[in-house]
């Protein structure tokens, strides 16, 4: 069978949706890669999927642009006839389910990971926008040839109650899951050092960046000798970006040490005590978050959607901070700094509840029970849903 993976970026599909792809292969599928242009989707052909790169502009409100991407994408579906079209975000579920129906596609399944910038942001763009894309979610995600994966209660239950979806349409697979055999603790020596922490993560200010740094500026006016990394980059699609040259300017002043976009994440978490992420933003699943957790680092986080999924318990599987709230970050860092033996013992637990509930093989599992959902027959079922763990 043939199945296309649709997202706004060749970024997200080589990082979060590799996995599924290569299960998919494995089991004698075919894969096609669909995006715009980016950096990442070279790589794809070394891995044996062709990409396919489409015209999108993430951030553009051009009715004549966005019908044109439209258009593009209808004759693209026309072209590979796939058996199953796979949407992942908001505006590419959107998109792609208006696509689907215009082209025939038998089967369409969309992931949203979070609600994005228009449900997130309070900025008088974004309420504009909300009441336009409730419609437009309406319209083109409820149909009986396709099912919603979300990622975590809360969305559920606004999709419930907004009556976008039929519940009957809606699964909830918690996260992206996370390669618990890569990402594991660390043999290295030396943690009993300089503490060193970590916010990764796309740049943008909902992540809780600004406390982060504030967080680091305080705690190194206190004479705290602590290493905070942050790795991730700018994101120019999203309006709520943290621009470039304040990064820059944060890493100048020794605030931060900042690595960009970094390859070997499990490399990096080798030299890493803490993972923070201050988020104030509707996450599916943080992929960050479980990362860390299954190499085994204190996490903190907020009590946000998605956040909450992985941090559940404060001061057992992690520590809750409240959003917006630099310094409560910052006292909860210094806990750390100065309890060495309730670091190890929340990154143990981290790492247990990692290897229970986000295991990859487990996330995909899932993944492949919705597509034998929607496909049904003896062509799908038995390959599709066939256990791997």
């Amino acid at each position: 069978m043939k199945f296309v993976f649709y997202a706004n970026t060749d970024w997200y599909l080589y990082n979060f949706r590799l996995s599924t792809a290569r299960r998919l292969q494995a089991e004698g599928h075919e894969v096609v890669m669909l995006s715009p242009p980016g950096e990442f989707g070279g790589r794809f052909a070394c891995l044996g999927f062709r990409w396919v790169t489409l015209p999108m502009d993430r951030a553009s409100l051009n009715p004549l642009r966005e019908t044109v991407t439209l258009q593009y994408l209808v004759r693209i579906l026309r072209r590979e006839k796939p058996d199953l079209l796979h949407n992942f975000t908001v505006k590419c579920a959107v998109y792609g389910g208006l696509a689907a129906r215009l082209a025939g596609v038998p089967a369409t399944v969309n992931a949203v990971a979070g609600m994005g910038y228009v449900f997130t942001s309070n900025s008088l763009k974004a309420r504009c926008l909300r009441p336009l894309v409730r419609a437009l979610m309406r319209g083109t995600l409820d149909h009986r040839q396709s099912l919603l994966i979300l990622q975590n209660p809360d969305d559920e239950g606004i999709f419930r109650r907004s009556r976008l979806v039929a519940p009957a349409r809606i699964e909830v697979i918690r996260s992206s899951g996370v390669d618990t055999a890569r990402f594991r603790p660390s043999s290295m020596s030396g943690r009993d050092g300089r503490l060193r922490v970590l916010l990764a993560a796309r740049l943008l200010w909902e992540k809780g960046i600004g406390e982060y740094v504030e967080a680091a500026r305080q705690l190194k006016g206190q004479g705290r000798d602590i290493e905070f990394v942050l790795a991730g980059a700018p994101d120019p699609g999203n309006p709520r970006s943290v621009p470039h040259d304040q990064v820059q300017r944060w890493a100048g002043e020794g605030l931060v040490t900042w690595l960009g976009h970094v390859e070997d994440m499990p490399a990096l978490f080798a030299t890493i005590d803490v993972m923070a992420l201050p988020s104030y933003y509707r996450e599916g699943v943080p992929k960050s978050l479980i990362e860390g957790a299954a190499a085994g680092l204190a996490l903190i986080t907020t009590d946000q959607p998605g956040c909450r999924e992985v941090v559940t318990r404060h001061g057992v599987d992690g520590l809750m901070v409240p959003p917006r709230n630099a310094s409560a970050l910052a006292t909860l860092i210094a806990r750390l700094d100065d309890d060495r033996a309730l670091l190890q013992r929340l990154g143990a637990a981290a790492r247990e509840k990692a290897v229970a509930d986000f295991d990859e093989r487990m996330v995909i599992q899932r993944t492949m029970d919705v597509y034998a959902r929607l496909l049904g027959g003896d062509a799908a079922g038995q390959s599709l849903a066939r256990p791997v763990l």
